[in-house]
């Protein structure tokens, strides 16, 4: 009930007023059955914009920190993302991995949509960033398609740091369903499962006009600025033109 109160009544009026979201591709969406849309991620209002232009529910694994928190803050937070119907993931244990796999199995053996960031966290910097092979071993376990979703303009109304939304033009971009059936048996591959997560990452950078950078995101935040900035210089150096055609 509480998803569907914040999409149509408490957020959503807002969202649309302040986004004036667009969908491109929503005949991608299937009407019912399961389904793994991965998207790019530049900032935390991607989760509230495509479940708002999609409509089907969207459940997405989010991290156990915003089920954990402490104080007044804390509350609100366990209580909403609940309420919105979010599967909570530890992501530092040693079988988080293993958790997170089959939280999302759990979701889409229900005939459900899952939601997933194959980057792990949200661009630094604008750029789309080295995807992570759980969502692989997510496809190949559970023969479900992938649909690439591509967030244009979040980052623009809710830049990183700001405490504050402005508005600004959002797109949902919605790409063509991927199977993966040609590599059925083959889970637990590495090789596979690096090909597979390439695909989806390669399908993003088309839809997004994104830059495409070959490290993990989380790295890039954990690293001193000195070296930042030197990696940077090189990734420019050696990468080719990825804007979308």
């Amino acid at each position: 009930m509480w998803y569907w109160l914040f999409k149509y009544v408490l957020l959503g009026p807002l969202l649309w007023l302040m986004g004036r979201p667009k969908i491109e591709g929503a005949e991608h969406i299937p009407a019912d059955g399961p389904a793994i849309l991965a998207s790019n991620h530049k900032a935390v209002l991607d989760s509230f914009f495509l479940p708002l232009v999609v409509p089907r529910r969207i459940t997405f694994l989010a991290k156990s920190e915003y089920f954990t928190g402490p104080g007044l803050k804390g509350r609100f937070q366990r209580w909403f993302f609940s309420a919105v119907g979010q599967v909570p993931i530890d992501r530092t244990g040693a079988d988080a991995a293993q958790d997170a796999l089959n939280a999302g199995v759990r979701v889409l053996s229900q005939g459900k949509l899952l939601g997933i960031y194959p980057e792990g966290t949200r661009s630094p910097d604008g750029r789309l960033y080295k995807g992570k092979t759980g969502i692989a071993r997510l496809a190949l376990q559970t023969g479900v398609k992938v649909i690439p979703v591509a967030m244009i303009g979040t980052d623009e109304m809710n830049p990183i740091g700001s405490k504050m939304w402005k508005p600004a033009k959002v797109t949902v971009r919605i790409g063509e369903p991927i199977d993966f059936s040609r590599f059925e048996g083959m889970g637990g591959n590495r090789f596979v499962e690096r090909t597979v997560t390439d695909e989806v990452m390669y399908a993003l950078m088309r839809l997004s006009g994104q830059q495409y950078v070959d490290i993990y995101a989380a790295s890039l935040k954990n690293r001193p600025a000195e070296q930042d900035a030197a990696a940077t210089a090189a990734d420019a150096d050696r990468l080719p033109d990825t804007q979308a055609g």
